[in-house]
């Protein structure tokens, strides 16, 4: 009996075998149709290559937001490009965009950014001073801090070389769910009106 079971398992672990290498076998014969469509992204970026150093800019163009919502402009050459504005499930909303230094040379980020309050000043220059205005609702909403006083925004920015751009972000409460717009104001920037989405 303990022979004749075996065999039925060494008889069904053979038939498995069998299947699985069918299976194998059969996805191995689609593969063949796989190449040509390896061949289309091979297509797309041999054009980036033979530009050479503008292929080199494209893919971290196409990471970078294209959509600016609108523009800040500060001191000393510096512009505030935002990308995006978007609420959360938490009741927050997160601003996104790119800081550059818009001069041909090494310039310092104006301190009076972080605002004048105590609990942010004590922390290193950022954009704490950023305000959302929300004229329908007539609210100012403040950027949000953590429990030990620094703010929910891209910190240490000192010193930015000349047409270099770095990535920033505020998180700020959200206004309505009826407030469509609302004008982004960091002190030492013109204000913008930007769309929250």
């Amino acid at each position: 009996m303990n022979v004749r079971h075996a065999k039925q398992i060494g008889r069904g672990a053979a038939t498995a075998a069998l299947a699985t290498g069918l299976i194998l076998g059969l996805s191995g014969c689609g593969g063949d149709k796989k190449p040509p469509q390896d061949d289309k992204p091979a297509k797309s970026s041999a054009p980036a290559k033979a530009d050479g150093g503008a292929g080199a800019q494209q893919p971290s163009q196409q990471q970078d937001p294209t959509e600016v919502l609108g523009t800040l402009t500060g001191q000393d050459g510096f512009e505030l490009a935002i990308n995006s504005a978007e609420r959360d499930a938490g009741g927050f909303v997160t601003v996104k965009g790119a800081l550059k230094n818009t001069s041909g040379s090494t310039r310092a980020f104006p301190a009076g950014a972080r605002g004048d309050e105590m609990e942010i000043v004590k922390h290193s220059n950022s954009l704490g001073g950023a305000t959302l205005l929300d004229g329908v609702g007539k609210k100012r909403y403040y950027v949000l801090r953590d429990t030990d006083g620094r703010p929910l925004t891209t910190t240490g920015l000192d010193m930015v070389k000349g047409g270099a751009s770095l990535p920033v972000f505020m998180q700020f409460p959200a206004p309505p769910a009826n407030t469509a717009e609302v004008s982004l104001q960091v002190p030492t920037f013109t204000p913008a009106t930007i769309k929250l989405s």
